[in-house]
């Protein structure tokens, strides 16, 4: 049912909200909300000031269409666009795995554990960079640093380029194509990885918005989810300049694993960081 023009604004909102709710979304009017500054080019002060105006023959359709999409279970940040993670908003394409919140964990315990006096100069490497959420955060915040972000994914390459571009940060990083399993260059101070987690049987059970968006291969860890781990530990481990530390998503039911298949690469763990929802979430581990 699409969104009439004689409707005010308000009223558009609360219509797609019920069109979104019997879709089974979980945050019907949020989405609708944002759906809504989107299709008005407006924000979300704007649109409260506006709420009784009505929203229009273009707009309407435009919006139609938005809640159509997000109705199909398309997340709301690849509808829009873009996705805020850290203190940017970051572009997000077809092809890559959009950023979650739950990463951020990561960004905070580098921060926690970096001591002073790296702050000046680390050298940062990122394996499976994806969309570079991760390399643009930790550079805003060690602006001296100079980093290098591998993937395998040309469309993840080009899209982490694009937001070191946007975030002017390109002077100071590199994008790299690759795999992580042939890169043997340097000493790096801080290590960091989101690799594939998720078991292979596991796949076809994860939300629409996971299953139907996100590319299976920065989801897909092998049968048992460990494959990445197995990979990246005894590269880490030479990798790691003396005193360098490794910072390695997670998932919910690995925290005893990753530990293991770290250690047995000779490296020593530190601490398993959770998230806010108390999971599990980074594996921190030092040379």
């Amino acid at each position: 049912m699409d969104i009439r023009p004689d409707e005010t604004i308000a009223d558009a909102i609360r219509r797609a909200a019920t069109l979104l709710t019997l879709s089974g979304i979980d945050e019907p009017l949020r989405d609708s909300r944002l759906l809504a500054g989107a299709a008005l080019g407006a924000g979300q002060a704007t649109l409260i000031a506006r709420e009784t105006t009505r929203i229009g023959q273009d707009a309407s359709s435009v919006f139609s269409r938005l809640v159509r999409r997000r109705m199909n279970r398309e997340p709301v940040s690849r509808i829009l666009g873009q996705h805020g993670f850290w203190k940017d908003e970051l572009l997000i394409a077809p092809g890559v795995l959009d950023p979650r919140a739950d990463t951020e964990t990561l960004v905070e315990a580098v921060l926690d554990y970096v001591p002073e006096r790296l702050l000046s100069t680390p050298a940062i490497l990122d394996l499976g960079t994806g969309s570079g959420a991760i390399l643009c955060a930790l550079l805003r915040e060690f602006p001296k640093a100079a980093a290098l972000g591998i993937d395998v994914s040309p469309a993840a390459c080009a899209l982490a380029r694009r937001n070191l571009e946007r975030l002017k940060l390109t002077d100071r990083a590199e994008i790299r194509e690759g795999g992580w399993e042939d890169f043997n260059e340097g000493k790096w101070n801080i290590i960091v990885s989101n690799p594939p987690y998720i078991e292979s049987g596991e796949i076809s059970a994860l939300d629409p918005e996971v299953r139907l968006w996100d590319p299976a291969t920065a989801l897909d860890g092998g049968p048992d989810g460990l494959g990445a781990y197995r990979s990246l530990a005894p590269l880490v481990s030479n990798l790691l300049a003396p005193g360098g530390l490794v910072f390695l998503e997670v998932g919910f039911n690995q925290s005893e694993t990753v530990p293991h298949i770290l250690a047995m690469a000779g490296l020593l763990v530190k601490e398993v960081r959770r998230d806010l929802g108390g999971n599990p979430r980074v594996v921190i581990a030092a040379a």
